[in-house]
């Protein structure tokens, strides 16, 4: 049966947390009208709220188009725990950046953060052209599962 008021909005500190974990999400883009979606290893700088991404293309990458036509990106963000489900949905500008370009304590702390690799090409790994990208948020939601009553 289901309930009322379902989920609850997160805080901006539960957005930080969620966020700062790193790991996996969808990033949404479109062109034209046609939407895209893939899944992507995502890093976070809590302090500027940022998300970055390390994006492989190949050859011919329908990707990239994408990329390049899109004005805003979706960035997707779910997790499942002990206490219900939770997500973080971020959308702004995508922009491709160097890594010469972002303070040196915020790419060690995107190195260091364990991210799952995730691949969806059929070309080996090594002949991808990697490209990191910066999400600058002007929208940031997130909303997590009301526990039952009595649970809190």
């Amino acid at each position: 049966m289901p309930r009322d008021n379902e989920s609850v909005v997160l805080d901006r500190t539960e957005i930080d947390e969620l966020l700062g974990r790193g790991g996996v999400g969808v990033l949404a883009l479109a062109g034209d009208n046609d939407p895209y979606a893939i899944p992507i290893s995502y890093g976070y700088d809590a302090e500027a709220g940022d998300v970055y991404l390390r994006l492989g293309f190949g050859t011919d990458s329908e990707k990239r188009e994408y990329v390049e036509q899109s004005e805003r990106a979706v960035v997707v963000v779910t997790v499942e725990g002990d206490r219900g489900w939770q997500s973080v949905v971020v959308r702004g500008p995508l922009s491709e950046i160097s890594e010469a370009s972002i303070d040196g304590t915020i790419v060690e702390a995107i190195r260091s953060i364990d991210i799952p690799f995730f691949t969806i090409t059929e070309e080996p790994v090594q002949e991808l052209d990697y490209q990191l990208y910066r999400l600058q948020p002007d929208e940031v939601t997130g909303r997590r599962e009301k526990p039952p009553a009595g649970i809190e």
